[in-house]
Formats: structure tokens, sequence, C-alpha cells
């Protein structure tokens, strides 16, 4: 581990690969809440509480580089089942557990951290693995 390394800020994008964009888009504008920042035919991106921005791509769709006005972009891509976490407070889960369960939206799964937090699990359209997790109490610190 390099002790000299700068400090980094948070991380600012996560990545998801779908099947299609328009229904993936829906999703995360109709069912999360999210307000979409940007949408083109290669991808759309989406506003995460002003802190964060979550990237839908199409599977496959971005294995060549990409040339910006400003530069390249390496080539990346993701397959199976990934999976992410948003924050919530304590407060909104049991609310989001009601929202997802009227939206149509099965809980897979909840744990209950030995640190206080609280987790549930569900899908998006195209099988990713979503948490909603209750902070504090689910790692040290968060």
């Amino acid at each position: 581990m390099n002790s000299l390394a700068p400090p980094l800020l948070c991380i600012l994008e996560t990545a998801l690969y779908v099947d299609d964009l328009e229904r993936a888009a829906a999703f995360y504008e109709g069912v999360m809440g999210l307000p979409p920042l940007h949408a083109d035919g290669r991808l759309r991106a989406f506003n995460v509480n002003g802190r964060n921005v979550l990237l839908l791509f199409i599977r496959g769709g971005t294995i060549e580089p990409v040339q910006t006005g400003g530069g390249l972009i390496p080539p990346h891509d993701g397959s199976g089942q990934l999976h992410m976490a948003f924050a919530v407070t304590h407060a909104a889960l049991p609310l989001w557990r009601a929202h997802l369960e009227g939206a149509g939206i099965e809980i897979e799964g909840t744990s209950d951290w030995q640190r206080g937090g609280h987790s549930l699990y569900f899908r998006d359209p195209d099988g990713n693995l979503l948490e909603l997790a209750a902070t504090p109490g689910l790692w040290e610190g968060f």
C-alpha cells in the first residue's frame, strides 16, 4: 500500500451495463427518482443527490475507445449481475420499501448489520443487484 498516494475525495461515477438504455433510464428516473444529467445513444447519466453520478451504458457498447473533443476514453465493459448500493437514512428505509413494493419491485433480501445499519436488496430491469443501505452502521465510519 502506498502511503504517499495523494488524497481521494470520493467515488464520482459508478457505471452499470444494461441491455436497453430506455428501459433502464425509465427505471432509474421513474422508480429511483434520479434526475437525468445526460442522454445520448451511448449512455445515460443521472445525478445522485448532487454528490455522485450513475452512468448507464449498453452492455458490450463500450468495448471500443471513444474519442471526445477533449481526449480519449479507453474501453470498458461489465457483464453479469453487477452490484451497487445507495445510502439512505434509517428513517427513509421503510419508506423506500413501501415505494418499491408499490412499484411492483420485489425485495429479494434484507440484512441487519452488526454496526447497526440495515440493507434491502432488489434488482433493476437488467438484473443488477441494487442495495439501499441505511447508514451509518454498515462499514466502519459509514
